[in-house]
């Protein structure tokens, strides 16, 4: 029977995140993926000459040095390299009109002015100002190195004292945004446009999304000089560039092997059993799986343990998605990001009222076939599993309602591509069920609905020994560079915080 020091269940960014570390600092690590390919969310499939992404499609703050993205850190340290391609901005449909805007200070000030004047314009300088000081201390602080769960006072009282002008704001990093917001926002536009960002980065509005994610996005969004990345090949090569650090340090990775069950030696992890009967032995066990799927791993007499807050999570909604190829062919000046928002009145959170698109064969022609574009398109976290949760792929209603529901889509894309029905050569649809089948996620959904106003995600500690978790149900929470952090932490807890401090002095953090 093989014997590792550690054992990840799920290999999606999380997890990678974790093992990559874990094996660079000397621990035997293997990472057991039930799909038949690395990645989780991170997902992609290829198609008739055609690379479809399902996963995350906006990145940013990998490529600069020094960056606050811990994904960035941690390649970093790695030393893995990523092939970036820099772009400025985005389409925007929304219903005060329809316009591209770049990312940067200016060019959002500039358009405010056109959409609602100057004092919109100064509404947003005051807003802005507001923030810089949570930006600084979030730059101060980065969050590879700022596991609430390893600190001790010492460090505290060291990293406090780069930011005692501004240490009263402390306490706001772990609200929720929305009470910076009303605290300096009234104009409509500027609200819900900040409450459309607060909902693409988390699931949820501005009031239950988590401060420091924002200050964080803010830097890196909002400052001068600021651009967006696009990881040439899609996220598969974020997923590849992980894999390799992992093997190339004597990690292994298997993968179309679903762990059935946890096992436990007197209430202490110590292994993991494959539904083909495998088993291996290890010191630890880390899960890279949301909330539900890791306690059906557990016997019920060790959950018991876990906390009445732990057993009872609420779940973000799910998604809907489009994926397209279709004819290029006369089509000059695309984006390769266009968001669509129908009715700011009924809230972001409605359902079918915001769509997202990236066509990533705009800037990385490898995407697709010469002549052709790719496209993926999503609901943002707005989509009910209820109403899909008892039918069948197979059946006429499934695939009927599938369509109507879906039409948001091409009734969105006609404003950008009025012409995109008969360019089309492949589309997929799919739905809550699709997303589940093809990412394991509970319900298809996007992660919990653990808002900033009532505390922080759980850490990646168990009531468990040697039992950790990491990925969109811990702490820091949902978003590429919170799962990124997560796994930094669980590899923390297993080489100890002066092994792992001394790692992250190789990149000065």
């Amino acid at each position: 029977m093989n014997k590792y020091d550690v054992i990840i269940i799920g290999s999606g960014i999380g997890g990678l995140c974790c093992g990559s570390i874990l094996s660079l600092a000397g621990k035997k690590v293997l990472i057991s993926e039930a799909h038949s390919q690395p990645g989780g969310v991170a997902h992609s499939f290829n198609t008739r000459g055609y690379k479809f992404e399902s996963g995350p499609s906006l990145w940013s703050g990998i490529g600069k040095w020094p960056t606050t993205n811990p994904l960035g850190q941690i390649l970093k340290l790695l030393d893995e390299k990523v092939e970036l391609i820099k772009y400025q901005g985005w389409h925007v449909s929304v219903p005060e009109g329809e316009f591209n805007l770049e990312v940067g200070q200016e060019p959002f000030k500039k358009r405010i002015n056109l959409l609602r004047g100057d004092k919109s314009v100064e509404e947003w300088n005051s807003f802005v100002s507001a923030i810089k000081p949570l930006s600084q201390i979030v730059s101060e602080i980065p969050l590879l190195s700022s596991s609430p769960e390893t600190m001790n006072f010492l460090e505290i009282i060291k990293l406090a004292s780069k930011f005692l002008p501004n240490i009263n704001l402390l306490p706001k990093l772990n609200g929720g945004f929305g009470d910076i917001v009303d605290n300096h926002l009234k104009d409509p536009f500027l609200r819900n446009w900040v409450d459309l960002l607060s909902f693409l980065i988390s699931g949820m509005p501005m009031h239950d999304t988590n401060s420091a994610a924002m200050a964080t996005l803010f830097d890196e969004w909002f400052e001068p000089e600021s651009y967006l990345e696009y990881p040439k090949g899609g996220s598969e090569s974020i997923v590849k560039a992980l894999v390799n650090a992992l093997k190339k340090n004597g990690g292994e990775l298997i993968l179309s092997s679903k762990v059935k069950a946890i096992n436990f030696s007197k209430n202490i992890a110590s292994g993991v059993t494959l539904e083909n009967g495998s088993k291996f032995i290890s010191d630890f066990v880390v899960m890279n799986t949301d909330a539900w799927t890791s306690r059906k791993l557990i016997p019920r007499e060790i959950t018991k343990k876990w906390t009445p807050k732990a057993k009872n999570i609420k779940k973000c909604g799910s998604f809907l998605h489009i994926h397209l190829g279709f004819d290029a062919s006369g089509l000059q000046n695309l984006p390769i990001h266009a968001i669509h928002v129908d009715n700011w009145k009924r809230g972001i959170t409605a359902e079918r009222n915001v769509a997202v698109f990236s066509i990533p064969s705009v800037l990385d022609k490898g995407m697709a076939p010469k002549g052709k574009h790719v496209l993926h398109g999503y609901t943002p976290a707005n989509e009910p599993w209820e109403i899909w949760e008892n039918l069948k792929p197979n059946e006429s209603t499934y695939k009927n309602l599938k369509e109507e529901r879906c039409s948001i889509f091409l009734k969105s894309l006609r404003k950008i591509i009025p012409d995109i029905d008969s360019r089309i050569e492949i589309k997929f649809l799919g739905t809550p069920l699709t997303h589940k089948k093809f990412t394991n996620t509970y319900c298809g959904s996007y992660g919990p609905a653990l808002s900033a106003a009532q505390g922080l995600f759980p850490g990646c500690k168990t009531p468990v020994k040697n039992l950790l978790t990491c990925g969109a149900s811990t702490f820091p929470g949902i978003g590429i560079p919170a799962v990124s952090a997560s796994g930094a932490y669980a590899a923390e807890q297993i080489i100890g915080n002066k092994e792992y401090k001394n790692l992250l002095k190789m990149i000065d953090l």
